[in-house]
């Protein structure tokens, strides 16, 4: 691996995972792809050449040294959780918004361009999950779906908020905010109101709230917005027709 390309290109968490925990989620930047898929396009969904995308994946797993292709997804925003073991074998086009592996060098991944990715593991390091969290797979349980797979205790789980639309960009209808709150009456503070009956939406904060209500404490990332960092992210909001980052997690 190349470590100036992979600082260019890539994120790494900042998080306090164990040793054998390999994390990662890809910018927009150092692939192959052009127009509007320009340049890291890892979608291969979304109207970009298949070889393009090919090749930019082949370099997402170069570039961030993994033992294994990652296990790519059919996201629909809801809330089934694939076993990336289990599919594999079975040779299944796998219809999922998460991944859970307890299983060296399986790659759990997820593909986001405003949606929140969540990456998850345990203190011991024994499992970890790639969670797909846009506002609908988000108020229908994708989260808690996904821990439920977990043999660890909540006290000992540890989930990194990868890049997601930030909160002065994240406008939402009315029907948003309360499908929230009618779940979880403390979500109103994830929600600031503007003059048109519309709302500006924290999906971090909405994320955090709901891995609180889990038991969840050790949660890490959070700090970017893929609408208005466009030198760095894709974004659906901003762009339309556009590319996808992935964001994936492993044991080695």
């Amino acid at each position: 691996m190349n470590n100036a390309q992979a600082a260019d290109n890539l994120l790494f968490p900042d998080w306090p995972a164990p040793e054998n925990v390999r994390a990662v989620s890809s910018k927009r930047t150092g692939g192959c792809s052009e127009g509007v898929f320009q340049s890291f396009n890892l979608g291969d969904h979304v109207g970009d050449d298949p070889a393009r995308v090919k090749n930019n994946r082949q370099r997402f797993q170069t570039l961030a040294a993994m033992p294994n292709a990652p296990f790519w997804l059919q996201q629909v925003h809801g809330i089934e959780v694939a076993r990336p073991e289990v599919n594999l074998v079975k040779g299944d086009a796998v219809v999922a918004d998460a991944a859970y592996s307890c299983k060296a060098k399986t790659i759990c991944t997820v593909m986001t361009a405003d949606c929140l990715p969540l990456l998850v593991c345990d203190k011991a390091g024994q499992e970890v999950a790639a969670i797909h969290a846009g506002w609908r797979g988000l108020a229908a349980g994708v989260i808690e779906q996904t821990l439920q797979h977990f043999q660890a205790k909540a006290t000992d789980i540890l989930v990194w908020l990868g890049p997601a639309i930030g909160p002065q960009a994240f406008e939402v209808g009315a029907e948003v905010r309360s499908a929230f709150i009618a779940q979880q009456p403390a979500a109103h503070a994830a929600f600031r109101a503007l003059s048109d009956g519309k709302y500006l939406a924290d999906i971090y904060l909405l994320a955090r709230l709901r891995l609180a209500a889990q038991g969840i404490t050790a949660i890490y990332g959070g700090e970017y917005c893929t609408y208005q960092q466009a030198e760095y992210f894709f974004s659906y909001r901003r762009e339309g027709q556009t590319g996808r980052m992935a964001s994936a997690i492993w044991l080695e």
